[in-house]
């Protein structure tokens, strides 16, 4: 696999200027090396990058890594990808996503996380219609009435929210980047992006062994191209047995990194 400049932003010079942060990194407490794992020949983090590239909203796109030597190998990924890759703290994600949007500024912030080989550019593409359609947003995302499968939700941020959470954010909101928006609605202007039918039942993030063979068996099924959400539950509907194999996986809470 050879790195893909990204395509032309679909980008409007009235509009927001939207930058793509994508944090990876290769420690994880129940999938280790996950975001660098193979899918039909692909990166899991390949797989992320093109999704937010195909969605044609982006001005620009970065993948926030940290300093650990460990994450090397998510510097050397980045440069094959033809993707730039900022680096900083281990556990203050935030801090990192600022210091991304630093070195690529932007009006607004489209956060990725590099665990979603699934994602939906079709998805990317709205939410960011809808964050340009309502003036004066903070923060909006499909996780706020979840109705998507777990590992294809899209979030966007105003920028200088996003430096404003990076100096009042403590403790857990630190490692969730967005979270002292969404849960301080009095102080910040949020929207709930809600898609149906209701298809939150299903889990397609990679988060540990069951998500990966789930995963790696739609890949093994599709090939290497980004699906459709509809065509994807429309398949799985008839896969009972794949739907099982990460149905009793739990969720970490909000409190837990």
């Amino acid at each position: 696999m050879t790195g893909e400049p990204p395509p032309e932003a679909a980008t409007d010079d009235a509009g927001p200027r939207i930058v793509g942060i994508v944090q990876a990194r290769m420690g994880s407490s129940r999938l280790p090396g996950k975001v660098l794992r193979p899918l039909a020949g692909r990166s899991v983090l390949g797989r992320v990058v093109r999704a937010a590239r195909d969605s044609g909203v982006l001005a620009d796109l970065v993948v926030a890594t940290s300093t650990d030597t460990v994450d090397d190998a998510v510097a050397v990924e980045c440069a094959r990808l033809d993707v730039p890759c900022h680096r900083g703290p281990v556990d203050d994600v935030l801090d990192r996503f600022v210091g991304a949007l630093a070195a690529h500024p932007g009006d607004a912030v489209m956060r990725f996380t590099a665990d979603c080989p699934l994602l939906d550019p079709e998805i990317i593409t709205l939410v960011a219609s809808v964050y340009r359609a309502v003036p004066g947003l903070d923060y909006a995302s499909t996780s706020i009435a979840r109705t998507l499968p777990r590992g294809l939700d899209v979030e966007i941020i105003r920028a200088e929210t996003l430096r404003t959470l990076g100096r009042l954010a403590t403790d857990h909101h630190r490692v969730h980047v967005t979270s002292y928006a969404y849960t301080h609605p009095e102080l910040f202007r949020v929207l709930g992006v809600t898609l149906t039918p209701d298809r939150s039942a299903l889990r397609l993030t990679l988060d540990t062994e069951q998500d990966w063979a789930l995963v790696s068996a739609i890949i093994d099924h599709f090939g290497d191209v980004s699906v459709p959400l509809a065509k994807l539950a429309d398949w799985l509907d008839g896969q009972p047995r794949l739907r099982a194999l990460n149905a009793d996986v739990r969720q970490k809470h909000l409190e837990e990194s």
